[in-house]
């Protein structure tokens, strides 16, 4: 009876601590704004509008609730090794057209991030004092 009850609480353990875990999207902002991007923009810049998730070495989530030409509204959250409170943190973007494509720039918790198409897929990446490069998809 002990060897199964281990083995039970074995397997459990391993399940924890070295499968992954699925992300659960926190709730969203209260304040949280989705502004429709408005029709003239074009559709390589609107396309940032919505909400993302990804996984690092933490999980994060981004809202970009409101994008325009020149600036664009943005929550992101993150929660996991490098940060033990899960918070939502509010930043305002710049729109950056270099080569004939479009980016997101901002300074976020741990310095100044980027964000970046690579086909349907958003990357994310920061290069302040924990640099890292996160695929966010879209999410409903």
């Amino acid at each position: 009876m002990k060897t199964i009850v281990l083995s039970a609480v074995s397997i459990l353990l391993v399940g924890i601590f070295f499968c992954p875990m699925a992300m659960a999207a926190p709730s969203m902002p209260a304040d949280v704004q989705m502004v429709q991007p408005d029709p003239s923009l074009p559709k390589e810049l609107s396309a940032f509008f919505g909400k993302w998730e990804g996984r690092g070495s933490i999980d994060y989530f981004l809202i970009v609730e409101k994008i325009g030409e020149e600036k664009a509204s943005l929550y992101f959250w993150d929660y996991g090794f490098e940060t033990l409170t899960p918070n939502w943190g509010r930043y305002e973007a710049q729109v950056i057209k270099e080569r004939g494509k479009y980016k997101l720039w901002f300074t976020g918790r741990y310095g100044p991030s980027e964000l970046t198409f690579k086909g349907e897929v958003l990357n994310w990446s920061r290069s302040g004092s924990i640099p890292e490069s996160v695929r966010l998809k879209r999410v409903p």
